[in-house]
This record gives C-alpha cells, structure tokens and sequence, in this order.
C-alpha cells in the first residue's frame, strides 16, 4: 500500500486556503422596476451583495454588483453585468422603495471618534436625507439582525418602519455631583435639563437580560416610523408590554403594522437558531394604537410575507420547545376574512413524490409569484437543497430543482416572476442564476439564465450515500428510518493509494448538511483527504419523525449513526484505516468527545469546536437551557427546578462520562464571548484529559462567539485543525 500524497506543509495549506477563500457568497439580490427601452425591449437591473473573506485585513467585506436583464414576459432575453463591483462601507441595513425611486440607509460611522448611526434617503443622484439617530435619542441602536430587524417602506413611500433597541433612562452615581447651572441659551439648555429630569440614580449596574447568542445587548427592541416628508422619528405605542417585536412589515393600505411578537417573560432565552419559542403575529393600529393578536399564540411563528395583492399574508409555523429545529407548517392568514389556514402541514415521512417537508426558519424577503397564488420555498430536502413551488390553493408542492446535478440551490429573491438564486455544490463556488417562474397550468421546467458563473473544480468528486441502521440499531418507536452522508474526495486517486478520512458530524442536532460550497471541506479535499460530513437521524430534511427520533438518545443513536456510516465507508478499498479522524463543533464536537470515548483507540485525532462536553453543567450557564432537557428526552418548562435524577440522565447522555477511555489527542477551539455552549464545557473536558495524560491543546478566540466565525477565528482555527490532523495522523 502506497502512502497518500498528503500536503503536509504549513505554507502550501495556506497556500490552498487563501486561493480558495476568494470565492465569495450571495448574501442578497433586489430586482428592480421594469423599464421599456425606446425600442421597445423591457429590462430590469439586478442589484447584488456579496461577502467575501479578506485574510490581510481580517474581516469580511461585503460588496454590491448591478446585472441588466433583458426579458420578455416569460424569459430572459439578454443579461449581463453593468459596472464592476464597489464595497460597501457602514451600511447596516438598505432599502430601495417600492417604485425604485428612492433608497433608504442605515449607517453607521465614527464622527469624532464616536460611533453614531444614520437614516438616510437618495433620490435620484443624491441624499436627500440624513437624520442623526443618535442624536435624534428617541431610541437606542437600530437593529440589524435576520431575527427582528427590518427596514420597509411604506406602499405610499411616505414613510419608514424599522426596529431599534428602546431607549434606556440615563442613569447615575448616587455621589454623581450636580452640575452648575449652564450659561447657555436657548434648545441646550431646554435640552439638558430635560436629561437631567430623565436620569435616575441607582441604575448604573442594573442587568438587562437579552436574547443570547449572536443577539447580545438586544433587550427590549421597538417599532420604529420615519415620517420622510416631516424628518420625524416616532417609536409605536401599542406593542403588550411583555411581548418583544420584529419582523415588521406595513399592513395593507398602510394602515398600520403587522409583527411577529415574542413573548419574553418569564424570562428571555436564546432565540438565534430557535424558531420555536412562543410567538404570534400582530397587528399595531396607526390612528388608535390599537394592538390586536392575528394568530393563536400557543404556537411559534416567524417570516410572515404578504402577497403582491395584498390579501395574504404566509407565514412559517412549528410548535413551541422540543426540538429547536423541527419540520415546519405554511400557514396563510387571509386579511379580508380574518381566517387562518395551514397550506402545506408538518410531514412525518416523505411519500411517494418524495417531498420531506418544509425546513426553514426564514423565507425569502420576496417569496410570492405575481398571481399572488404560489409561494416558492428553498430547503433542505435530504442532503441537497431544493426550490419548491407552492399552490396556496391546493397545497400541493412541486420542485423545481430536483434532478439537477446542482447540490443547492437559494432563493434571493422573487418580483414579477423573476427568480433570482444563489446555487453551490461541494465542488462549485456559489454562482448567480435568474430564471422566469413557469405560469401556473404550465409543465415547463424553469430555464436558468447564469449571470455570475463560478469554475467547478473537477478534481474534487462528491456523492450522497445513504444507510440503513443494523436492525439492533433501529430506534423501536420510530423504525425504518434510514440516514445519509455526503462524501467527498479527491477525484483522482493513484493506483494502490489510500486515502485519509477526516468524519465531520454536524451540529444542532437538528441541523443538516446539504451539498453546498463548504471552503474548509475543499481546501481539506484539495489537501488529498477524504471528508464524511454524515447527516445521521435526527437532521433536517427527512421527516418529523427522523427528528423525534433522536431527543431521549443523544449520546447513543446519533453516535452510532455516525460510526455506522465510518465503518461501512471503510469497508471500500479506498481508504486507509489507521488515519482516520473526526472534527465537529458545538453537537457536532458532542458527538466527536463521544466517539473517541466510546470507540478508543478508533480515531487517531479529533477536533472540538465550543463542544457540549457535559448537558448537567451547561443547563445552569447557556443561553438555551431548554435544549439540555429536551435533548436528554424530558420536557422543559420555564419553572423547571433543579433534579438530581435528571442531572443524573444528563450525565450519562455526556462525553465526559467516557473520558476515562479516551485515548485519541484531542484540539479544543472555543470562543470567548459563546453564550450558546459557554467555554466552560471545553475547560472541563480540557482538564478531565489532563488528569489522564491525554494530549489536548486549547485555542481561545476572544471577540468570538458560538460560531467561530470571524475571519481570524476561521482562517487561524482551520490551519490549527489541519496541522492537528497532520501531526496526529502522519506522526
């Protein structure tokens, strides 16, 4: 057996990393109004942002590019770009109007060395408006965030809606001296002494709960209305008071306001990546402030989108604890008859079509088709991602990507027909696609037009496969489930040459991994390894039942998936079984602990990222302390008190109760500021593997959280990670 050709050289991975981190990702796509040229031709400009890492500076830029389209009703006629790429600085949120006249920014700038925030409104060739928030105090920072913000005209383009942080009293020392009187005249002075009224003494150190991870400092968020033709900020009376608003958009004639509101009392819990906390939609009266609830509240909802006629509204519903993530219904709420209907319900397994359900927690900004008729969904389906067109009428569901070689496919936008997609394979950087949405009797499959095309790496080979559990693996109240991994690898192998494997489980546990563009994955590809990204039961895309199947099992099912789908790949000639090794973060660094424990000796190196090591001691510190309960198989409630039987079952359902086995060197990469998994998991593990010798090395990011995500993080963790493997595998 020949030895694999590895690269083993710091440099040359950098080398491979830096090239291929290059490749940026979609992020957005606005598709402007229609415009008839003086020939007659229609056009539409396509307006881009994309992010893309930049290792010397340490961060990701984010930039726009414009595409003209020209299109017929039903097909694009002629596209290409207009213009080259331009970065985008200090934009926190953007916002062309309904008709495209105008634009509405959110920026953010240092003036003087202060940080402050700006709404501001281009017309034509210039900015209009520019009014200093900051300055303004009728409310905190404005929100930027996929969770509550939003920025959205008004239909009549007279106004502006937006969520910001409420405004906090100013507060003051007890010895806080008083100021003498101030000489100056007129609006300072009024101005100040209307602070000095507002300030209260004794909160200076008052705790503000928020809503965790990735959502730090935000308390308390408001609805927001510029009045353009006035410069006039007001922040909306009649939002409960124990309800915390978002997701806003204007009602039908502009009436008022429609929000998801989520309830925050007893108390706030993380809610990034947990679309299943009680929630319902809302509708706020403009003249009288009147607050009215549209949905059940006894449910979970978010993405509510409104159809181009103004009459529906869909949005995505799932129910609330249990699993974060869980098979979702469409729900549509008829404004003129006030009814509520479920258009597409939680499926428990795929049928016979295939259709596994709808798995998403966020629609796109634009999802329906002109007729106001059909929705079109983007999701996991197994391990690829599909565009499903949806009959709000009849339910029925239809997929408009299914049998193409491309392994996912996201929805930008959708306006007049347009799709706008974001489509990635294991071995294809994102490109950029447009396509016309068939009419709705048609059986025409969507012609897809590249306007941004990205070189597909012929030397990188991938395939779904798919697994059986051995029947003493079969979970008895829910069989027959079966399970899949992505493999991916080097396209071409020397005769008699072995191949590494690196395993990869994902987090959540109810997450998946779809064929997409993964960079760490390529570069590890492109290093002459093999990587097993394995969706064991449990992940998206396969049912409800999948899902349920795993709570109650944790530490046992989903650790036997994985090392099922190993030992069954390993069975190939192609691979070398003495290099093996596993890296995962968060559940997926869960799983990696528990495989080193309950296989020794298996895996020659493993990688932890912010990983679960112990569910008994995280219950007390995360941000998420449902999911320790759910997932040890018990039902949460916020006035759960503490139980040894359960911090029993917690334990046991932990790496860190196989430690003592453990054998393999272990790398731990934790983030400083993680509310999600607190670092604290990763130093206990970290020093349960020191009191038995085994090799461990921590890397400890500070200004990072649960997702490891900066580019410092990233680029630095990886390189790390790689070498780890390399030293560990190739001693």
């Amino acid at each position: 057996m020949m030895q694999s050709q590895v690269v083993t050289e710091p440099r040359d991975i950098a080398g491979l990393y830096r090239d291929l981190s290059l490749f940026p990702s979609l992020s957005r796509a606005d598709v402007g109004p229609v415009v008839t040229s003086q020939y007659g031709g229609k056009y539409s400009n396509i307006y881009t942002e994309w992010s893309q890492r930049d290792l010397d500076r340490n961060e990701n830029v984010k930039f726009c590019r414009q595409y003209t389209v020209f299109h017929d009703e039903t097909s694009v006629v002629y596209s290409a770009a207009s213009g080259n790429c331009t970065e985008i600085k200090g934009e926190v949120q953007s916002k062309d109007s309904p008709s495209g006249e105008m634009k509405a920014v959110v920026r953010e700038c240092s003036v003087k060395g202060e940080d402050k925030q700006f709404l501001e409104i281009w017309s034509k060739n210039m900015k209009m408006r520019s009014i200093n928030l900051t300055a303004l105090k009728k409310h905190g920072k404005v929100y930027e965030d996929d969770q509550f913000g939003c920025l959205v005209w008004s239909h009549s383009e007279t106004h502006l809606l937006y969520v910001a942080e409420r405004k906090r009293p100013k507060a003051e020392s007890f010895f806080q001296s008083e100021s003498p009187e101030l000489s100056s005249i007129g609006d300072e002075e009024e101005t100040m002494r209307v602070e000095k009224k507002e300030t209260v003494k004794g909160e200076q150190f008052v705790f503000y709960e928020d809503w965790g991870e990735a959502l730090v400092g935000k308390s308390c968020p408001v609805l927001c209305v510029l009045d353009i033709e006035g410069d006039n900020v007001s922040v909306l009376e009649g939002v409960p008071e124990d309800i915390s608003p978002g997701q806003a958009f204007w009602a039908p004639g502009d009436t008022g306001v429609v929000f998801v509101g989520w309830w925050h009392e007893p108390f706030r819990m993380g809610l990034k990546y947990c679309p299943n906390r009680r929630s319902s939609l809302f509708y706020v009266d403009l003249t009288g402030g009147k607050c009215e609830q549209l949905t059940s509240g006894t449910s979970a909802v978010c993405s509510p989108r409104l159809s181009p006629d103004q009459c529906r509204i869909v949005y995505l519903e799932c129910s609330v604890y249990g699993p974060h993530m869980q098979c979702s219904r469409l729900c549509m709420y008829d404004w003129y008859t006030k009814k509520t209907s479920v258009v597409v319900d939680v499926v428990k397994r795929p049928g016979e079509d295939g259709f596994a359900g709808i798995y998403s927690s966020q629609l796109s900004p634009q999802c329906w088709s002109a007729d106001s008729q059909r929705v079109i969904v983007a999701c996991p389906q197994r391990s690829r991602k599909d565009l499903l067109m949806v009959n709000t009428s009849t339910g029925s569901v239809i997929s408009l990507t299914s049998g193409t070689d491309v392994g996912s496919w996201c929805l930008l936008n959708i306006q007049r027909d347009v799709m706008v997609v974001s489509c990635s394979s294991p071995n294809c950087p994102p490109s950029l696609r447009v396509g016309f949405l068939p009419a709705s009797d048609s059986q025409e499959k969507v012609i897809w037009v590249t306007l941004e095309d990205s070189q597909t790496m012929s030397e990188i080979d991938w395939q779904i496969l798919t697994f059986t559990p051995p029947p003493e693996q079969d979970n008895s109240q829910y069989p027959g489930l079966d399970f899949e991994a992505l493999l991916i690898k080097p396209k071409e192998v020397p005769h008699a040459v072995k191949l590494p494997l690196v395993v990869i489980p994902h987090g959540g546990p109810h997450s998946v991994f779809v064929a997409d563009w993964l960079l760490s994955s390529s570069v590890l590809c492109k290093m002459g390894f093999a990587i097993l990204l394995v969706n064991y039961r449990g992940s998206l895309g396969y049912g409800q039942d999948s899902i349920l199947s795993l709570p109650g099992n944790v530490g046992t099912q989903d650790v036997k998936d994985v090392q099922f789908a190993v030992e069954s790949v390993l069975k190939g000639d192609l691979f070398d079984m003495q290099k093996v090794a596993v890296s995962g973060g968060s559940h997926g660094g869960f799983l990696g602990c528990h495989l080193i424990g309950q296989y020794p000796g298996f895996y020659k190196a493993c990688v932890a990222r912010n990983p679960v090591t112990n569910l008994a001691s995280m219950i007390g510190s995360t941000d998420i302390p449902d999911w320790c309960m759910v997932e040890a198989g018990y039902d949460y409630g916020t006035d759960c008190l503490p139980d040894p039987a359960l911090w029993e079952e917690m334990l046991n359902k932990s790496p860190i109760k196989h430690v003592a086995q453990v054998q393999t060197p272990v790398l731990l990469t934790l983030g400083e500021d993680d509310k999600r998994v607190p670092n604290k998991q990763g130093i206990e593990y970290y020093r349960a593997l020191k009191a038995k010798q085994v090799p461990v090395r921590i890397l400890w990011y500070p200004g990072n959280n649960h997702s490891l995500s900066k580019v410092d993080a990233e680029s630095d963790g990886f390189m790390n990670i790689a070498m780890w493997i390399i030293q560990n595998l190739y001693p």
